[in-house]
């Protein structure tokens, strides 16, 4: 009896482990966040990333200073989405990830890539801002002086940070252009 329940019991336990690391779908995603941002008055900051990504993880280290967190945490649900992954990573994609960037107009502007919705679950910002000629591009993780200022903007807009928070915010931001 033994020799028949062990193999039974591995595969059990085997599909359950790979049914827990599949990632949730990108919808459900932002339906969740926009269900706890209705209910705690915030946005949802959502940011297309990926584990190769170096200035996703920049983006990240950014918001996740001890300096400046509590701002981001108190004003955004914040949720990432995993997209354009490689090799064995493309596993850790969220399903139907790309084509809610493609949606937003993400698709042909590198990540990261971000959107804030409002907690009535309506598109209010994204990571796109018009440069010198009119058109429009991602500005990532923000790391020249004129992205810094449209990503203030964008925070100010969505946000209750005040100016002595933004200000914080843009000295964090900021030392991406000093590294440069």
């Amino acid at each position: 009896m033994k020799n028949i329940l062990l193999p039974f019991l591995f595969v059990f336990i085997s599909v359950a482990v790979f049914a827990q690391q599949t990632p949730p779908p990108a919808q459900q995603v932002l339906k969740e966040a926009t269900e706890q941002a209705s209910k705690e008055k915030k946005h949802v900051f959502i940011m297309f990333h990926a584990s190769w990504c170096g200035w996703c993880h920049k983006m990240d280290d950014a918001m996740n200073d001890p300096s400046i967190r509590h701002l981001f945490d108190k004003n955004y649900v914040i949720r990432h989405i995993t997209v354009q992954e490689r090799g064995e990573k493309v596993a850790n994609e969220n399903p139907g990830g790309m084509e809610l960037l493609t949606q937003y107009h993400g698709d042909d502007e590198g990540i990261p890539f971000w959107l804030i919705f409002g907690p009535d679950g309506k598109l209010v910002a994204n990571s796109r801002m018009k440069n010198q000629s009119g058109e429009l591009h991602n500005i990532g993780c923000p790391g020249q002086p004129d992205e810094i200022e449209y990503f203030l903007s964008i925070l100010k807009s969505t946000s209750n940070m005040t100016a002595r928070d933004l200000l914080a915010v843009k000295e964090r931001f900021s030392k991406f252009t000093a590294r440069n």
